[in-house]
């Protein structure tokens, strides 16, 4: 736990200036990261990470992320998909002339473009709309993984989702939801919201949910292909999937929900 809280820590100092910074710092930030992650998802399926269904697969991603940035640079592409679809077809493709790229794969990789792809737009379009919101969702996040742990140590009982990640209870994520709600309250102390309290109470609730939701949907991935992380690049937490897994869904919910 010290080594994970650590790296959390060093991974935050590192993070925030430069959402705060944002433009293309963070831009070409965001999409190491997606990319990062993207290999990982492919590592696990046993994809190649230097191979063409990687290198297209990773291009379609930019496209999903940074659509609108890759229109202002390319000018002369035409504003409806169409590149992006290109890539998608190309895919499905290659398992016709790479022997060790299946059909299977080629969903895999479909999967990582839209749910990495999905989540990472969001994170870009919230840093661009309410940067305080963006902060706030990392806060909730991160607040609910250290309060379910802690809480589910010390009083956890009932198994959460036994079958998908047999440590997790519920008093944790109880105990998750309820810390989330204190350090948010401290922080729109601070930084105050034109919400009404009701509204930014029950955002909160959802968003932290949606974090251990999004928990539970990487470690389903991991179960099921046998691996204990999805990577090692991040010491206590494993690769880039593992650590962004709650916030790619959470800044799904947010786009979903309209809130940017």
């Amino acid at each position: 736990m010290v080594q994970r809280s650590l790296t959390a820590i060093i991974a935050l100092i590192f993070f925030v200036p430069i959402i705060w910074i944002g433009s293309w710092v963070l831009e070409a930030f965001i999409v190491l990261l997606a990319i990062a992650a993207l290999i990982e998802i492919h590592q696990m399926k046993g994809i190649r990470p230097l191979s063409l269904p990687t290198l297209f697969a990773s291009i379609a991603l930019i496209f999903v992320i940074l659509y609108d940035r890759m229109m202002e640079l390319l000018p002369f592409i035409p504003n409806n998909g169409s590149i992006l679809a290109l890539f998608v077809l190309l895919l499905p493709c290659l398992t016709l002339f790479d022997k060790h790229y299946s059909i299977e794969d080629a969903a895999i990789s479909f999967f990582g473009i839209t749910y990495i792809g999905t989540g990472f737009h969001a994170f870009m379009l919230t840093r661009e709309t309410d940067v305080h919101l963006l902060i706030l969702s990392l806060l909730i996040i991160y607040s609910t993984d250290t309060g379910a742990y802690l809480v589910g140590r010390q009083f956890g009982k009932h198994k959460l989702a036994p079958s998908i990640s047999p440590n997790k209870t519920i008093e944790g994520s109880v105990g998750g939801v309820i810390i989330s709600l204190l350090v948010s309250a401290v922080y729109l102390v601070v930084f105050p919201v034109e919400w009404s309290r009701t509204f930014t109470l029950m955002m909160v609730i959802v968003l932290s949910i949606a974090g251990q939701v999004g928990d539970l949907i990487e470690s389903s991935f991991k179960r099921h292909y046998n691996f204990k992380d999805s990577g090692n690049i991040l010491p206590g937490h494993g690769g880039i999937f593992d650590r962004f897994d709650s916030l790619l869904f959470v800044l799904s919910v947010i786009f979903v929900l309209g809130l940017v």
